[in-house]
């Protein structure tokens, strides 16, 4: 019904366009002024009249339709229907499966309930199609009156054009407003529900506790009731993946952007630069999977093997150290988050790089310079700011990473430097506190938000400093 609904709109909004059109038109050949705008404008200002407002109609009744059925046949439930909860409101739910034409649930009803659940169910479904014929009717009255004003006002007189900027101008206000609300509301959630955190954590044992086990007691004398709530084992977890990951993405990335940006012909940066980013389009959890049953086992055996050599030496405890690595472990997740990385990068590097000025180059070749030499001490030096600030943006992209820690690195908690140790970060741990049925109303459940509070005002100051160091960047070499 909404399909056929917005074809038929778009029909009236197309005959509509060319009725106002066709008017001012005519009315400068029969010898009227010049019209103030262009009769395209005339046009599209009539079908902002007619389909924007009926459109408005149609998705006030499409969000509040269903919400109002169910408000006014709840307060009509048969004498038949059960009184106590949760049944009574099981049997709301069933009636409104039937009248859309699903499956009830598999509660079992007597006959007389049975029968009166059919009842119901064929009045929701009379009223929902009542609702949409009047909200059908409602839109294109409301289109028809819209569309008879924008006709009317199609005359050489009227600047069309400005009305319909002003209309453009509101929609992408809206949608920069509505950008900014969201960020807004994502803000204040997270705020909120960390407050409530705060208030039985302290903030300073959350940040320099050193004890990440956020457990609740199921009775008072559970053992292990008390949990840990220090996040420091997350700080450092992410810390190291992080770092693992970005040595291998910014030397890779950064010696790939100079090669295509100085040294590849169009050719090669034709073909080469596509296949490079394709890695940007691959889904973060396949590469988790290749992690898992690819990177991780071949870290295993290379470290299983280097121990069997080393045990019969003077290394005998690294030896058997190496012997006992696991698969999962924070070099397996950093290494193939920075191959995750890469592309990103180089993308901004080799951007970064070719927007050095060109009579630099020549200057540094000029004064004989080779071209390995003006690359090291002039291109490099020039675009440091801006990979710096790329360098940057791909930390706060490897920070908030989830499935490649998740399927790679494990969820141990602890402070370590070895990245041969099973490790976890914040956002695994948020996704893990998340994760299945929870109640918002304890400490285990609401440190997520601490922690994503804690991980968006990183995240923040990182993307800050990035764009700092690009519009410094960019005020010298723009």
């Amino acid at each position: 019904m909404l399909g056929l609904v917005l074809i038929l709109l778009a029909a009236f909004s197309a005959a509509t366009y060319g009725f106002a059109r066709r008017r001012v038109v005519l009315a400068v050949e029969g010898g009227s002024s010049r019209p103030r705008s262009l009769p395209t404008y005339y046009g599209v200002q009539a079908v902002i009249w007619a389909a924007v407002p009926a459109l408005l109609v149609v998705i006030g009744l499409s969000v509040a339709g269903p919400r109002l059925v169910t408000t006014l046949t709840w307060s009509e439930l048969p004498d038949q229907a059960p009184v106590t909860e949760p049944f009574r409101s099981q049997f709301q739910l069933d009636a409104q499966a039937i009248a859309t034409g699903g499956a009830p649930s598999a509660v079992i009803y007597s006959p007389p309930q049975r029968q009166a659940l059919e009842v119901h169910a064929e009045r929701i479904r009379t009223l929902t199609e009542t609702l949409r014929l009047a909200g059908l009717a409602l839109a294109f009255l409301v289109a028809l009156i819209g569309g008879a004003y924008g006709w009317l006002r199609s005359r050489p007189d009227v600047r069309a054009r400005n009305g319909v900027e002003r209309w453009i101008a509101a929609v992408l206000f809206g949608c920069s407003a509505l950008a900014v609300l969201t960020t807004v509301g994502i803000v204040l959630s997270l705020v909120w529900e960390s407050v409530r955190f705060f208030q039985t954590i302290s903030p300073w044992e959350f940040l320099t506790g050193t004890h990440w086990s956020p457990q609740i007691a199921i009775r008072a004398d559970q053992i292990g009731s008390s949990g840990g709530f220090g996040a420091v084992p997350l700080f450092v977890g992410t810390f190291l993946i992080m770092a693992v990951a970005m040595l291998t993405a910014a030397p890779i990335g950064l010696m790939a952007a100079i090669y295509l940006a100085e040294y590849a012909s169009k050719f090669q940066r034709a073909w080469i630069k596509p296949v490079l980013e394709v890695l940007a389009g691959i889904p973060t959890v396949v590469y988790g999977f290749f992690a898992a049953l690819t990177v991780g086992p071949a870290f295993r055996s290379s470290f299983n093997a280097l121990g069997a050599m080393l045990v019969d030496g003077p290394f005998h405890g690294l030896g058997l150290y190496l012997m006992g690595v696991q698969n999962q472990m924070a070099l397996v997740a950093g290494f193939v988050m920075g191959i995750m990385l890469i592309p990103f990068v180089s993308s901004l590097s080799d951007d970064i790089i070719n927007a050095v000025p060109q009579s630099l180059r020549d200057g540094s070749y000029a004064m004989g310079a080779t071209q390995s030499e003006t690359i090291r001490k002039v291109v490099l030096p020039a675009a440091l700011p801006g990979v710096a600030g790329a360098m940057l943006l791909a930390v706060s992209r490897a920070v908030g990473e989830t499935m490649i820690v998740t399927m790679a690195a494990g969820l141990q908690a602890r402070i370590t430097a070895n990245p041969l140790d099973s490790v976890t970060t914040v956002t695994v741990q948020i996704v893990t506190l998340l994760t299945g049925d929870q109640e918002f109303d304890s400490p285990k459940t609401l440190s997520a938000f601490g922690l994503g509070l804690t991980l968006f005002v990183v995240t923040l100051i990182l993307n800050v400093v990035a764009l700092k160091i690009v519009q410094h960047y960019r005020e010298q070499y723009d």
